[in-house]
């Protein structure tokens, strides 16, 4: 709120470059937070996969813990006015790559009931399959909703 009293101060002064910077400003915030949200969606997605991947099984719960970051994820992703994503393709890889080992850590504790550690779990998964498996899921989901749009 503080921004927009300071953005409307700015222009009923007549200050229009410092509004602008206000503005640029205002939407690197919004999209930041968009990046927030989409990545703890991600981080769910991630321990739900490796305990899959892991355990050799999975539960309804963990489906359903998939399927809404999965849905959640491509909500917030998209640019609703705009069109297009707040993260492309490749920023969502490195969004995965980056929030690989927090979501292995976390998935440990979960996982065999918490019997091994982010290193034990890690010999147990293959992580460039979990890695692109979730990146495919999402971009699947993205498509999906596309193709709905269109028919």
């Amino acid at each position: 709120m503080e921004e927009l009293f300071e953005l409307r101060t700015h222009i009923e002064a007549g200050r229009y470059a410092e509004a602008l910077a206000l503005l640029g400003e205002m939407e690197e915030m919004g999209r930041e937070d968009k990046i927030n949200k989409i990545e703890s969606f991600l981080d769910v997605l991630l321990i739900h996969l490796i305990k899959k991947h892991a355990e050799k099984r999975t539960t309804r719960s963990w489906e359903a813990s998939i399927h809404n970051s999965l849905r959640q994820i491509k909500k917030t992703n998209k640019r609703r006015k705009a069109g297009g994503y707040y993260l492309s393709e490749s920023e969502l890889r490195e969004s995965v790559d980056e929030s690989y080992y927090p979501s292995l850590k976390y998935a440990s504790l979960e996982a065999f009931g918490g019997a091994f550690d982010e290193a034990g779990l890690a010999r147990k998964v293959d992580e460039s399959q979990i890695k692109k498996e979730a990146l495919e899921l999402i971009l699947k989901t993205q498509q999906d909703s596309k193709k709905r749009k269109l028919q």
